[in-house]
């Protein structure tokens, strides 16, 4: 038997030569190794990893698909922001950007400026970071700022090494941030979505939704599933490591064993740049995946740093979009659908036509005002594009095709799905389903329900909440509380355990303030605040449900639209149904009756920022008006107190300039009497 120093040895070579030939394959397309010979090196390290578990290593090629599946995706915090981009839709908007760029930099506006073009991948932008070498973390971008969490997906992807490649010429940063785009072929989308037609699943409705839908998996092995690959085409936050050029950054990256798009092209000046977009504009179809344009950046980093940026965007770059095929066709009627939050959505259905290379049947209409605006009818040629290359829209109608048979389209006033009342507010476009039961907005309607700012009902999350209904177990928030255990442990991954800790939390939930069971309840325009106000004016939900919009509007703070919401959705049948059912189970459905506390805050506003110590913010808030005081989301010169706990943000700062007393922890609790 081969001594431990032996198998440790050879365990590292397979590592290496798995990790080369990944590299040989995904990235460079030139394997030197046939499938077959390639699983024999996988299975060889998987069975020695195996018998001797200590020697496992978080780089290690077996723990692209280890991940146990995720509860839910944490948020990351990006070292150095994501920026979007600004656009540009012809070449006199390119012309305008070098322009804008010379007269920043103090260029001669006849001297070159070197561009670097890049095609602009239409997939999920994505930030990377390595720590040592060691692939660390990965985050969506998010809102720029800040991303989800998808460190475990990502190490299924094989274009992605675990641990960058080194050597004595090739510097390696401590801590380097990897931006890139990840991206599905056309063909693997195809795939995908043939797969999920047999299974009967919804369809990806493009290639960057599956990529977005897959790298989100809470189970890693479904995004293993999925072949999913990438172009790195920048860097966020480096240490120890200076780059002259963003081209020379690009071949750096290429170096560590990234992969990096050959498509690009470094120009001389803005006419190569712009001659590059055209080319590309021309033959994008021959790309194996989408592209929806061309982003040039300033070569030199140096120059990046002198433009800057103005509010999220950099100034010196810029994203080309490519221009939106159309076609013409015959809309053959006019659906309406239902979305997750409730909105109708007019559907064109149409005489099915190909644009971009896809072929299409069914176009967005927005809304009835849209429809309105441009005089689409059932029966009318139409010209549509696939907006964005993504998704099919009416253009404009030719009316000159018309034979007087044409029919006018006319908003439902009862839900297509469920029935119910629609209902749409004057200043509003959009109209929406009433009915708290309707199976197109459940899901959505039941994870609002059992939030934490509404029912708190801890663990109970999105996922959960998919599943459940999907298994029929519940089809409306009243249907939580007559779960029973045993139902649950039928469940895959729902253990002893968790499904204890489940039925314990919805019992808790069953006696929450008055005012979270109205917010919980998902009524359009009653947010956690009015919520609250209602609460201070009805002592049971059956005195609201009974109150009409005049005597709703005489309370301050509730205007006629609120009122109006309220009033319709407790007419609906459905939600008399589902009250119903919380008052069989138990669930308080009124004010609890408490000793009324000295209104020594009566007449003072507060604003809350930073975290507290003793009690959350919300804990804070609700003493703050169980004594008589109002709490707001801003700072104005009206505001009373700010209190002001660790890491307080922008609020502080108004604060102090307006000069508005701020209250510390120890402050606070002086001025509440605890």
């Amino acid at each position: 038997m081969a001594n431990l120093q032996q198998i440790k040895k050879e365990i590292e070579k397979l590592r290496q030569d798995i990790e080369f030939h990944n590299h040989k394959y995904y990235i460079e397309n030139n394997p030197v190794l046939s499938d077959a010979e390639y699983d024999q090196l996988m299975q060889r390290l998987i069975t020695l990893e195996e018998q001797h578990p200590h020697l496992k290593a978080p780089d290690s090629p077996t723990q692209r698909v280890g991940a146990k599946p995720a509860k839910e995706l944490s948020t990351v915090k990006h070292l150095t922001p994501m920026l979007s981009l600004a656009n540009a839709f012809n070449d006199e908007d390119l012309l305008a950007f070098d322009k804008r760029v010379k007269k920043l930099l103090d260029w001669p506006e006849t001297k070159d400026l070197a561009y670097v073009a890049e095609l602009k991948i239409d997939g999920l932008a994505v930030n990377i970071s390595y720590e040592n070498g060691i692939l660390a973390r990965a985050a969506t971008r998010g809102d720029g700022l800040e991303g989800e969490e998808i460190t475990n997906n990502i190490k299924t992807i094989k274009a992605i090494p675990l641990k960058l490649q080194s050597s004595a010429a090739i510097k390696k940063p401590s801590l380097i941030e990897i931006r890139g785009e990840i991206y599905l072929e056309r063909q693997e989308f195809k795939r995908i979505n043939k797969e999920r037609e047999k299974n009967g699943e919804a369809l990806f409705a493009n290639p960057r939704n599956a990529a977005a839908g897959s790298v989100r998996q809470l189970d890693p092995s479904i995004t293993a599933q999925r072949k999913m690959d990438i172009f790195v085409y920048g860097t966020g936050q480096v240490q120890g490591l200076k780059l002259a050029s963003h081209w020379e950054t690009l071949e750096y990256l290429k170096k560590l064993g990234l992969k990096i798009n050959s498509v690009n092209k470094l120009c001389n000046n803005i006419t190569e740049a712009i001659s590059f977009c055209q080319a590309w504009e021309e033959k994008k179809r021959s790309l194996p995946y989408d592209a929806d344009g061309i982003v040039v950046k300033v070569n030199s980093i140096a120059q990046q740093g002198v433009l800057g940026q103005v509010s999220r965007s950099p100034r010196w770059a810029i994203a080309y979009k490519f221009a939106a095929e159309q076609a013409v066709t015959v809309i053959k009627d006019i659906e309406v659908g239902v979305g997750r939050t409730g909105a109708l959505t007019p559907v064109a259905i149409m005489e099915p036509v190909e644009v971009s290379g896809v072929m299409v049947s069914h176009a967005t209409l927005h809304n009835e005002d849209e429809i309105r605006r441009k005089d689409v009818r059932i029966s009318d040629t139409v010209v549509i594009q696939r907006a964005g290359e993504v998704i099919p829209e009416v253009v404009r109608v030719l009316t000159e095709k018309r034979n007087g048979q044409e029919k006018a389209f006319v908003m439902p006033k009862k839900c297509p799905v469920c029935g119910s009342d629609v209902y749409r507010p004057m200043d509003e476009a959009v109209a929406r389903c009433t009915g708290i039961a309707c199976p197109a907005q459940v899901k959505e309607r039941i994870i609002h329900f059992a939030s934490r700012t509404a029912m708190d009902i801890e663990g109970l999350g999105e996922a959960w909440v998919e599943i459940l209904v999907d298994k029929k177990l519940i089809s409306d928030p009243a249907d939580i509380y007559f779960i029973k255990k045993e139902d649950l442990l039928g469940l895959e991954r729902m253990g002893e355990k968790s499904a204890s800790n489940l039925i314990k939390a919805i019992n808790e939930s069953k006696n929450r303030e008055f005012s979270q069971i109205i917010y919980a309840l998902g009524i359009r325009h009653v947010g956690e605040h009015i919520a609250e106000v209602l609460a201070e004016h009805y002592s049971s939900l059956d005195e609201l449900s009974k109150a009409h919009k005049e005597e709703l509007e005489n309370i301050h703070e509730i205007g006629p639209a609120i009122a109006e919401s309220i009033e319709i959705f407790f007419k609906q049948e459905e939600t008399k149904v589902v009250i119903e059912k919380l008052h069989q189970a138990g669930v308080r459905l009124q004010q609890e009756k408490k000793e009324k506390k000295e209104q020594i805050l009566a007449g003072k506003t507060f604003v809350l920022t930073g975290g507290l110590e003793a009690f959350t913010r919300d804990e804070a808030a609700r003493m703050i008006k169980d004594l008589g005081g109002r709490v707001t989301a801003s700072v104005t010169k009206k505001t009373d107190y700010v209190v002001a706990g660790t890491d307080p943000g922008s609020k502080y700062d108004k604060a102090k300039e307006l000069g508005v007393k701020i209250l510390d922890e120890a402050g606070f609790n002086k001025i509440i009497g605890k």
